[in-house]
């Protein structure tokens, strides 16, 4: 099995860099924003990520909005749009989602989007990407990356996607994006989850880095706290 014929939906900061990784494999990747000028300000100048993951790609077809995929064929649709989005990106979805046939992959942050997927596309189409990299957006299609651990995992909601889980990791590895393929993504999704509920609110309400942060001794101990809650969470789901 092979991924030809990507789509990422979303080209902020993350939605870039993996758009270009799968660009350099797949050259019809299919990108998809949200605003016309923005269309034409990939196409004119495309892709470029700098930091820890430099890239720097041309890019073929760019449509407006998730309903733009309508008949364009993707294999697979990688979801890098905000969570809070996931709802109404589904809905435009569906006239382009062939299930059991077509992945779509949730690669956002926080728990349960994958479920929302199979709930609306079957569980064999249903995948969670989780990723290693952080990253902002400098400009139109131009992301810096901060750092990058990795690989990035990414698995399916039902074991009969597995073989797909491993092509779809396949194609972002061949692209210069180390990622693996997992039989248990929702151990990784936890992993995560820790990481952003132990430091991610301290950062926010605090106004510091992660670095700042983890260096300050009263920001540590409410990071402490944190962590020991999201863990008794953790364990009472399962």
């Amino acid at each position: 099995m092979r991924i030809e014929r990507p789509a990422v939906v979303g080209v902020g900061a993350t939605g870039t860099v993996l758009a270009a990784a799968l660009l350099e494999r797949c050259p019809e990747t299919i990108l998809v924003v949200s605003r016309p000028e923005a269309a034409e300000a990939l196409r004119a100048r495309g892709l470029r990520a700098t930091g820890a993951v430099e890239k720097a790609v041309r890019v073929g077809e760019v449509v407006v909005g998730p309903e733009g995929l309508a008949g364009r064929g993707a294999d697979a649709v990688f979801l890098c749009t905000k969570t809070y989005d996931l709802p109404r990106v589904l809905d435009a979805l569906e006239p382009a989602v062939r299930p059991g046939e077509t992945a779509v992959v949730s690669c956002h942050n926080g728990l349960g989007t994958e479920d929302d997927v199979a709930e609306r596309f079957g569980a064999e189409s249903a995948f969670r990407m989780v990723l290693n990299y952080g990253c902002a957006l400098r400009g139109p299609g131009e992301a810096e990356v901060a750092f990058f651990n990795p690989p990035n995992h990414l698995g399916a909601v039902s074991p009969a996607g597995r073989e797909r889980a491993a092509a779809l990791a396949e194609a972002l590895t061949a692209g210069g994006l180390p990622t693996e393929a997992v039989d248990d993504i929702g151990l990784f999704v936890w992993k995560k989850m820790v990481m952003k509920c132990t430091m991610a609110p301290i950062c926010a309400l605090a106004d510091m880095t992660l670095r700042e942060a983890l260096t300050s001794p009263p920001s540590r101990r409410v990071a402490d706290a944190c962590f020991r809650e999201v863990l008794a969470v953790a364990r009472a789901l399962g």
